[in-house]
């Protein structure tokens, strides 16, 4: 079955559409576990805020996601301004990331797909291949990028240096153990957000892993639903469960392969 018939027996365009609630949980996924991370940080509380600043990470990838396909229900503005912000939290280009997934959705696990390289190798070949994948989609954004691509790039990656310089000037600890576990979060980006949900998946490209059960969904923010957003990327990600339950009901003979 081909993406363009699969698309016909689902109804998702009502899915695009976010309401008031939906739009704020969207938007503010993050901050009440970044502040939780903070004030645990600043209290010298390491280990108990890890798992917060874990989520946190999450949060921040639920909804940078979005913003790339223009899926928060904010304007331009605000939608470029969560990139940005987001980019100084998680310490890396935003943009860049955005370039390279948008060429990943169009070129998907071809060798034009720099962002989907990792899906190719081993689990254990992923996770030592991230730091080299984070510096290769900056690289692939500022050759192939256009213009607004790379002053974005160049703003974002700027003001992470200028940030960084002051915390570590200051020797403001508790923010320099946020910088040290964001860093460690973009290098196993590799394994998490490309390998798990895309390995042995070449011959289907678009037929990415997925996952089912109410909890393990929860507690990844539904960001394991990748077989529905390959095939509607511009279904925000709250509505996720309700298109897969969709898919499951109208297209019950198409390949699931779980991501864990």
């Amino acid at each position: 079955m081909t993406h363009q018939e699969i698309i016909k027996k689902v109804e998702w365009k009502d899915l695009k559409t976010l309401s008031i609630k939906e739009l704020l949980i969207e938007n503010n996924l993050t901050i009440p576990w970044f502040i939780i991370s903070m004030i645990l940080a600043y209290k010298g509380l390491y280990l108990i805020a890890l798992p917060f600043s874990g989520f946190f990470f999450l949060a921040g990838l639920r909804q940078v996601h979005n913003g790339f396909h223009n899926s928060l229900g904010t304007n331009k503005f605000l939608t470029w301004f969560t990139l940005f912000s987001n980019s100084i939290l998680m310490m890396t280009s935003i943009h860049a990331v955005k370039f390279n997934h948008l060429r990943h959705h169009k070129y998907c696990l071809t060798e034009k797909d720099q962002e989907g390289k990792a899906a190719h190798m081993s689990w254990y070949g992923a996770i030592l291949y991230g730091p080299i994948h984070m510096f290769k989609i900056h690289q692939i954004t500022w050759k192939l990028g256009n213009k607004k691509y790379k002053q974005n790039m160049a703003l974002e990656v700027a003001s992470i240096l200028l940030v960084t310089s002051i915390i570590f000037y200051f020797n403001i600890e508790w923010l320099q153990y946020h910088i040290l576990v964001m860093i460690i979060g973009e290098f196993l980006m590799a394994f998490f957000a490309v390998w798990t949900v895309h390995h042995d998946t070449s011959e289907n490209p678009e037929l990415a892993r997925t996952q089912r059960g109410w909890l393990k969904n929860k507690i990844t923010f539904s960001m394991f639903y990748h077989l529905e957003h390959h095939l509607f990327p511009a279904v925000p990600t709250i509505k996720l469960p309700e298109l897969a339950k969709r898919i499951d009901e109208n297209i019950p003979e198409i390949e699931k392969k779980n991501t864990f």
